[in-house]
């Protein structure tokens, strides 16, 4: 039998505990195209990961806010979303992905909508920190990792790899867009067009979206038994809760969580959030800084994807050493490549850095699912949870340290230094015997 070719018709839902038969289809299987519309969903979503960075020198110029409020407003929105991650799992769990993402795609639409009438800061702090913090929280990692555990048995390094990119795709396709308008029409535009982007996602997931294979009458893809539809999960954020408390009993949570707090400090906080007035403050027009930030976009893509194909055929616990000690000696170099120009150095530096941006993803998920099973989904979120706590604090003192000291570099510095403490931390996790791996 050919590999993603299903035997079943998948036009109406079964009953859990008896798969439907029928006459033989050639069509690849469901887990395929529900991987493919969660990527376009995500890709819809990026639209608001990619407005942050442009909004810090609109917002300062035309309200007179400080670098370190707006920064604060960024926090709030990072942190949410680590925060809110391992809760939405949970929620999928209960009530299906379906509505969990299409409410949370609402919020956001409603979020950042709502910052076109804003004239305080604390409307800043609401609107882009709170809503659109709850929102993203929901559209975490941990929406593709729930669609990866349970659409497919195999080719999880993979998925998770191309899920992962999809949040990278976004930024590419509305980075340039969302730049063009903040320098040409102004700040508001972006947002709307941000908003507008959320509603439009909307439908899709609604209507094409499914919660579990047994949904379609089909198993798992790669799986050789059929999965049963499980029952909703009652109690959400107790569950949520009893998770963490269980894998902080466990040192590889920590060290997982500590590395993902380092991935995310020098990704969202630090790059995604103050490359573009970095590169402005160098002379560097904002169109030309955020279309470097389109570029790395598209490189993570390719290194994403790589590194899920690599995760299910190496040991994810070097990948990791490999991939932050690489950042980090990128970003010792940043300063001096900010100049008014694109020269060819820092092209050399998007491109090394985009391949590395997000490829901690696939085998960060994978010790996860190696360590906790079935719980792997929750305990990836809390896991995020960190990565954005990073994220949010960076984003904060990276705009503090702007106001202090006239420049970003001393953030760069501390980032790679931090970066190779990530590397020496994540070859201290400890492996799972090959029996108990294999039953993850």
């Amino acid at each position: 039998m050919l590999k993603g070719v299903t035997w079943t018709p998948d036009t109406a839902a079964a009953a859990p505990e008896e798969p439907r038969t029928g006459r033989t289809s050639t069509r690849l299987h469901r887990a395929w195209f529900v991987a493919a519309v969660t990527f376009v969903t995500i890709i819809g979503a990026a639209a608001f990961r990619s407005l942050p960075g442009l909004l810090i020198d609109p917002l300062h110029q035309e309200f007179g806010w400080s670098r370190g409020t707006i920064g604060a407003a960024v926090s709030i929105n990072l942190a949410l979303y680590g925060v809110t991650a391992p809760f939405a799992a949970a929620l999928m769990d209960r009530f299906g992905i379906r509505r969990v993402v299409a409410a949370a795609l609402a919020v956001i639409a409603l979020g950042s909508g709502a910052t076109v009438w804003m004239t305080t800061a604390w409307q800043l702090l609401l609107c882009w920190g709170l809503l659109v913090g709850l929102g993203t929280g929901a559209m975490a990692l941990a929406f593709a990792a729930t669609v990866t555990n349970r659409w497919f048995t195999t080719r999880r390094g993979l998925v998770s790899g191309i899920l992962t990119a999809a949040s990278a795709s976004g930024q590419l396709i509305f980075l340039p867009v969302l730049s063009w308008m903040v320098e040409g029409h102004g700040w508001r535009p972006a947002a709307v067009t941000v908003a507008l982007a959320a509603c439009a996602v909307i439908p899709f997931v609604w209507l094409l979206l499914r919660d579990h294979p047994a949904d379609v009458g089909q198993k798992p893809y790669g799986a050789t038994e059929f999965v049963p539809r499980p029952e909703p999960v009652p109690g959400a954020a107790r569950r949520t809760v009893g998770v963490l408390f269980s894998a902080t009993r466990t040192g590889t949570f920590w060290l997982l969580a500590g590395t993902f707090a380092i991935c995310g400090a020098s990704t969202n906080g630090l790059v995604q959030t103050h490359f573009v007035p970095a590169a402005h403050d160098h002379g560097m027009p904002v169109t030309a800084a955020a279309s470097l930030l389109a570029v790395i976009g598209l490189f993570d893509v390719v290194g994403t994807i790589a590194s899920g194909w690599f995760t299910d055929r190496f040991e994810p616990r070097r990948l990791l050493a490999v991939y932050y000690a690489l950042r980090g000696i990128s970003l010792l170099f940043l300063p001096i490549l900010l100049a008014p120009t694109v020269h060819p150095p820092m092209v050399l530096f998007i491109v090394f850095y985009g391949l590395d941006w997000v490829a901690t993803v696939p085998p960060t998920l994978a010790l996860c699912r190696e360590q906790y099973g079935e719980d792997s989904a929750i305990v990836f979120g809390w896991v995020l949870a960190s990565h954005q706590v990073g994220a949010a604090l960076v984003a904060y003192l990276g705009g503090v340290a702007r106001d202090t000291f006239g420049s970003y570099d001393v953030v760069w510095y501390a980032s790679g230094a931090l970066c190779a403490a990530a590397a020496l931390m994540a070859l201290l996790i400890r492996r799972r015997p090959a029996a108990l791996r294999a039953l993850a």
